[in-house]
């Protein structure tokens, strides 16, 4: 993507810097280092799901059960939790490259794993359900290490169009991962899908490896081991970054529909799978155009009530979502709702980043993961709860209206968020 619009230090001569539009490139032209780790976790993105895809794929044809697919992300989502936490002391005690290079090389040998058992014919589902548990783990385990590797990498300024990358590659590898992988699939077989991804994370492999040491700044009176008890205390004495886990949870517990999305797609536009499809992607298009059209973020200063109005936009989008009939008019808000979540999901990173001590930065990461990993998934089971006690209708658009009412109770409760002045970062 070229940096047309993109702002420079001075291109007219009048002191007045250009208005960017699209993404700030600027994080890749200046950081070598954060370049390579951009390209790497884009590429093996793509690769892991490509991946999970495959398996869900291959667990259906071994049990044609949806309920063992089901388990796949239940196999997933505890070792995620769990280490997640873990996972983020770890980073705190560790050198922080090793460990990412550890637990990408961990990804890289399960996919080889994979890939040699689908090629000997040794299609056993207990092997892909321990695969996808040892995925999670080392996931839980590279992901706090690389993201508190950021700040580390580039000055303050650039966070927020760092986390604005970031977020593009997240959402285009889970709009198009999959589709690639049911081609690759569909033409090559699971091994073919499971090779490529091995291969994917050995792009990510390199630019670990030519990553400095990057051991966390410790003060004079740290214990050597990090404890995620310590971390949970410093997140309790620090309002504004507990209100970026909070905030989050509004949205993802209480207006996630997504688990609604096949009852919709049939009752209320007269559709099938197809449609269901489309109702699922229609958040991540917009969360990719939040991605892609980024540059204005880097002039916003009030990050905290940037988040508010982020997520707030969400519950409302989602509330309008539930009152429409139009299948193209409902897509249309959901890609809002997506297109606030990306917005909500820089601020929210670059306050993380920027508000928390870098000898912290690994723990605060891991509760992240865990709040996105739990948040949506506890979103699903209330919204089909509550669609089942009374109608999808006042599931979806009670729970954006219940969202937008939470976040501004919240804002009540702590104003000092609003406040919150990126210039002066204060936790």
């Amino acid at each position: 993507m070229a940096d047309t619009t993109g702002e420079s230090a001075d291109p007219t001569g009048t002191g007045r810097p250009k208005r960017r539009v699209l993404a700030d490139l600027t994080p890749l032209r200046t950081s070598a280092d954060y370049r390579r780790i951009w390209i790497g976790s884009t590429v093996s993105w793509l690769g892991q799901a490509m991946t999970a895809l495959a398996i869900s794929l291959q667990v259906y044809d071994l049990t044609h059960s949806s309920l063992a697919v089901g388990l796949v992300g239940l196999f997933s989502l505890v070792p995620l939790v769990v280490f997640g936490l873990y996972g983020g002391a770890i980073a705190d005690t560790v050198d922080r490259r090793k460990l990412g290079l550890g637990s990408a090389a961990g990804l890289c040998l399960l996919s080889f794993l994979l890939a040699g058992a689908a090629l000997a014919g040794f299609h056993e589902l207990w092997l892909l359900y321990s695969i996808v548990a040892l995925q999670a783990v080392c996931v839980a385990l590279n992901l706090p290490a690389r993201s508190s590797m950021i700040p580390r990498l580039l000055p303050p300024e650039q966070l927020p169009a760092a986390n604005a990358l970031n977020t593009m590659t997240s959402t285009s590898g889970t709009m198009f991962g999959p589709m690639l992988g049911g081609l690759v699939v569909g033409f090559w077989g699971y091994q073919a899908a499971y090779l490529i991804d091995a291969v994917a994370f050995s792009v990510a492999l390199y630019a670990m490896w030519r990553l400095p040491s990057m051991k966390p700044d410790r003060g004079a009176g740290a214990t050597k081991r990090a404890s995620v008890v310590d971390g949970l205390r410093f997140l309790a004495t620090r309002p504004n970054v507990r209100m970026t886990f909070f905030t989050d949870m509004c949205a993802m517990v209480l207006a996630h529909p997504r688990a609604l999305f096949p009852a919709v797609a049939v009752l209320w536009f007269g559709g099938d799978a197809r449609t269901t499809g489309l109702l699922v992607a229609a958040p991540a298009v917009g969360a990719l155009l939040g991605a892609v059209f980024s540059g204005w973020q880097g002039r916003i200063r009030r990050h905290g009530l940037a988040i508010l109005l982020a997520v707030a936009s969400w519950g409302v989008a989602i509330a309008v979502f539930g009152l429409t009939r139009n299948l193209w008019l409902g897509m249309f808000f959901l890609a809002v709702a997506g297109f606030s979540d990306s917005v909500s999901m820089v601020f929210r990173s670059t306050m993380l980043q920027a508000a928390t001590p870098d000898e912290m930065r690994g723990r605060l990461q891991g509760v992240f993961i865990v709040v996105v990993a739990g948040g949506p998934r506890l979103g699903d089971f209330l919204a089909g709860a509550v669609a089942d006690l009374t109608s999808p209708q006042l599931a979806v658009t009670g729970g954006g209206v219940a969202c937008a009412v939470a976040v501004g109770v919240l804002a009540l409760r702590w104003r000092g968020f609003a406040r919150y002045d990126a210039r002066s970062p204060r936790p």
